[in-house]
C-alpha cells in the first residue's frame, strides 16, 4: 500500500519522527476512531463539528439530515475542509511538570465534500457505518424507510492529502531529573464497551444479540 504525498499541509515539521504517510497506518486510526472533527471556513468564519464517520476504500463517509445548515453548506459549496481524529492511548507522567504528555495516535486529512446520490453507495455508507459503531448490528434491526432515506444526506470525502502523528513509549525527562524520587511512567487509557442498559420500553423476552455479548 503506498504512502500519501507530503503535502505543505500535510507534511509533520514538529517532532518529524513521529509522522506517518503510511497508508495502512492511517486507515487503521480511522478505522479505530468512532468519531472526527470536521472543520471548515466560511465568508470568513470558521466552523467545526464532531461528527461519526466511516471508511470505505479512500472515500471517508459522514452522514446527517438533508435540513442540516452546514452539511446543506458543503455540499452546495464543495468548500475545502479539514478532518481530524486522535486516539488517546495513555497519559505520559514525567518527573517535571514540563515534560508530561500523552501517547496518542492522530490522523489529519484535507478534502474537498461531494454529496452522494447513488442509491448503492448510499446504502453501502450508511451499512458500513452502523457496523462500525456496533459490529454486526445492520442485520439485526429494521432498514431505513424510503422516506427515512429521503431525509439522509451522506457526504464523500476523498482521502489525497492525509498524514499521522504518533507518540509512544515512556516519557523522555532532562537527565538530571531521573535521580528525582518522583514515580514516572504511562497511566495507559482506552475507550471500553460498558454494561448493557436495556431500553425501559423493551419488548418482554428481546434477547440480548450475540454480537453484544
Amino acid at each position: 500500500m503506498s504512502d500519501f504525498p507530503k503535502t505543505e499541509r500535510t507534511t509533520i515539521t514538529r517532532l518529524p519522527k513521529r509522522g506517518s504517510y503510511d497508508r495502512e497506518t492511517v486507515y487503521a486510526i480511522l478505522d479505530e476512531a468512532l468519531y472526527c472533527t470536521l472543520s471548515w471556513s466560511y465568508e470568513g468564519q470558521p466552523y467545526q463539528v464532531p461528527t461519526g464517520f466511516c471508511r470505505i476504500g479512500d472515500q471517508l463517509y459522514i452522514h446527517g439530515s438533508v435540513g442540516s445548515h452546514y452539511m446543506r453548506l458543503l455540499a452546495e459549496k464543495e468548500l475545502p475542509v479539514c478532518l481530524g481524529v486522535t486516539l488517546i492511548d495513555g497519559l505520559v507522567l514525567a518527573r517535571s511538570a514540563f515534560h508530561h504528555s500523552v501517547n496518542y495516535r492522530s490522523v489529519v486529512m484535507f478534502s474537498t465534500p461531494k454529496r452522494v446520490t447513488e442509491p448503492a453507495e448510499l446504502y453501502n455508507a450508511l451499512e458500513v457505518f452502523t457496523n462500525k459503531m456496533c459490529p454486526g448490528r445492520w442485520d439485526d434491526v429494521r432498514r431505513p424507510t424510503d422516506n427515512e432515506w429521503k431525509a439522509t444526506m451522506v457526504l464523500a470525502f476523498h482521502l489525497t492529502e492525509a498524514s499521522a502523528k504518533i507518540r509512544s513509549g515512556p516519557p523522555k525527562d532532562d537527565e538530571e531529573d531521573y535521580a528525582l524520587d518522583v514515580w514516572a511512567g504511562v497511566q495507559p487509557l482506552s475507550l471500553v464497551r460498558g454494561t448493557l442498559v436495556p431500553d425501559p420500553q423493551l419488548k418482554a423476552g428481546v434477547a440480548v444479540p450475540g454480537y453484544l455479548k
